[in-house]
């Protein structure tokens, strides 16, 4: 089992039918718990009623939520999220608990030992979790996969906050919708005249920052780029109804670090991603029931 670790916003998605607990990287967390990976919630909860929900919901996951914090003082996260034709709109409230990350020892300890860490730069918007993260990545072993989920929420990121980040990743991933935005952020040049911009812009991003091994951009129903230094593959997607895109994009990079860590090719990373990222767009919430035959299933189409 690989030892696998999210750290940053753990909070309470209030959709239009009802609260479901979420956040990038407790999303992210619980799938890969559920491909069968060490997985380790980093996050900080409050003293409240939403708190105990939390605690509550975490057990039924074969996910490691021991390490939570508790904030007296902050209440636990919330987001106030509407759909549209499944696309959602978000409200995240501030400040949150998740926005006083504390590097404590057990926290160091952990990702010391991790074989891959992922982290945002939505959680870092509050300047004591961005320095408790950095921080923390900084521990984290020179063979430990470290994944950048750039998640830009409006007006949660700067271009501070991208260029450490990308400085401390070795895997970068976003949205089609996120790659000019974070090239303008970063004065790097948009590929206009390329007749494929979003490699040349893994290309720039991979010159751009040394420690850098992949880029991954995610394309929707559309598919998936992956690039290496070495190697790059496109996926076409997965076809499926959709009901909800929340938590899509986590099973996308849950799934990808699984195979990652397994050293598997880029075709199967994409396949992977592209699998897990399918199916929880055509469920309700992020961490929708997966019977034990559809993980079954997928595993054998992504593995042939």
């Amino acid at each position: 089992m690989k030892r696998i670790v999210g750290i940053g916003e753990l909070l309470w998605d209030m959709l239009p039918t009802g609260p479901q607990l979420g956040g990038a990287p407790a999303n992210y967390s619980v799938m890969a718990a559920r491909l069968g990976n060490q997985a380790t919630i980093l996050s900080r909860i409050g003293a409240d009623a939403l708190a105990g929900q939390t605690l509550e919901v975490l057990a039924g996951y074969p996910v490691d939520a021991s390490h939570l914090q508790q904030d007296a003082e902050h209440p636990t996260g919330q987001v106030s999220v509407e759909l549209a034709d499944g696309q959602p709109s978000y409200v995240i409230h501030a400040p949150a608990a998740w926005d006083f990350l504390q590097a404590t020892d057990a926290w160091t300890q952990v990702v010391r030992h991790c074989d891959a860490i992922c982290f945002g730069s939505l959680a870092q918007r509050n300047a004591v979790s961005a320095a408790t993260i950095a921080r923390l990545l900084r521990s984290v072993g020179p063979q430990s996969a470290r994944i950048f989920d750039v998640n830009l929420r409006e007006p949660f990121y700067s271009a501070a906050v991208l260029q450490q980040s990308l400085t401390l990743a070795s895997v970068v991933k976003m949205n089609d919708a996120e790659v000019p935005r974070v090239l303008e952020l970063l004065q790097l040049p948009a590929a206009t005249s390329s007749s494929d911009p979003f490699r040349a812009a893994a290309e720039a991003l991979l010159e751009q920052y040394a420690a850098l091994d992949l880029v991954a951009i995610t394309c929707g129903g559309e598919g998936s780029l992956l690039v290496s230094r070495h190697d790059w593959h496109r996926h076409p997607g997965v076809p499926t109804e959709v009901m909800d895109t929340i938590g899509a994009g986590d099973a996308f990079t849950a799934a990808m670090t699984h195979y990652l860590l397994r050293q598997a090719p880029l075709a199967v990373l994409n396949e992977a991603g592209n699998r897990w990222g399918s199916y929880l767009a055509s469920q309700a919430g992020a961490m929708p029931p997966i019977p034990e035959e559809t993980m079954e299933q997928i595993r054998r189409e992504i593995e042939g």
